[in-house]
């Protein structure tokens, strides 16, 4: 099953997403984590399509997707879910089922119970993939020292295996897959060299928005299933806070179920059988 591009308006600014399984009405949407983009669910969306129409958007400035002109104030939390909103009310989605890999979890944890809460009613089942309410301090640090400033090569090759090194923690890649994580992730420099896809402005959410990923308040208040999956090896979510996960909100009246992925750090990438298994079967 082949997916197709769409490029939707969304409070302005223009969004690519892909689109897998458009015969169907019941809608999932996936959302891709900080420096990534909706190509990582490939082998999800596929699974998924024959039974859903799965959204894969890439997130502002991010992708294929416009950059943003005012990056202080719409690289953060409320506004990518006020743009998840638009996306879905551009395509007919009232209520969709949420997969969403780091950042994308925490979009619709905001959106759902945070601020205007502009996904509140809209999200029937929630998957987070190695996503909490609280970050350790020294990933979020690690992120960002290779996010914010970009590397740039001469070759695919030589960033395919940059991709390599800073995305280990993702599990098991095939070549094929390594090779298609790099050719849906770079852009050319005017001088004809490459770097990776993203703005690296994005980042500064960690600055101007220093509280984004703050979201305990948000845990507590969450009133719908929710899977987990959770990285055996990550080092975004702490012991002591999945632990604390597992007793607090929906660990605690029963919508929580809690799966530890085995070696595999952040984030499980969700392109093998039984991890692709495991969200389906939630779903369903």
């Amino acid at each position: 099953m082949s997916p197709q591009s769409h490029y939707i308006e969304a409070l302005g600014r223009q969004l690519h997403v892909t689109i897998w399984g458009e015969q169907h009405r019941e809608t999932v949407v996936c959302w891709h984590g900080l420096a990534r983009t909706g190509r990582d669910f490939d082998e999800l969306a596929a699974l998924l399509a024959q039974r859903y129409r799965v959204l894969c958007p890439d997130t502002l400035g991010r992708g294929l997707s416009q950059w943003s002109p005012e990056p202080e104030q719409e690289y953060h939390l409320a506004f990518y879910a006020a743009q998840a909103a638009a996306v879905m009310d551009a395509v007919g989605a009232q209520q969709v089922h949420w997969v969403g890999t780091s950042m994308g979890g925490a979009i619709a944890m905001h959106g759902l119970c945070t601020g205007a809460r502009s996904l509140q009613g809209r999200i029937r089942k929630l998957v987070l993939n190695d996503m909490g309410p609280e970050l350790a301090r020294a990933a979020v640090q690690r992120i960002k020292d290779y996010a914010g400033q970009p590397p740039i090569f001469a070759t695919l090759t030589e960033l395919e295996r940059f991709f390599r090194q800073v995305y280990a923690p993702f599990g098991a890649l095939s070549d094929a897959q390594w090779r298609r994580l790099t050719e849906t992730s770079w852009r050319r420099l005017p001088d004809g060299q490459i770097t990776t896809h993203y703005d690296p402005a994005m980042v500064g959410q960690f600055t101007h928005h220093a509280h984004d990923y703050e979201q305990w308040a948000a845990w507590d208040a969450l009133d719908l299933p929710v899977l987990c999956l959770h990285g055996e090896k990550s080092d975004l979510i702490e012991a002591s806070s999945a632990r604390e996960m597992q007793c607090r909100g929906p660990g605690a009246n029963g919508l929580l179920q809690w799966i530890e992925v085995p070696d595999v750090g952040h984030a499980p990438a969700l392109n093998t059988d039984s991890q692709c298994a495991w969200v389906r079967d939630f779903l369903a």
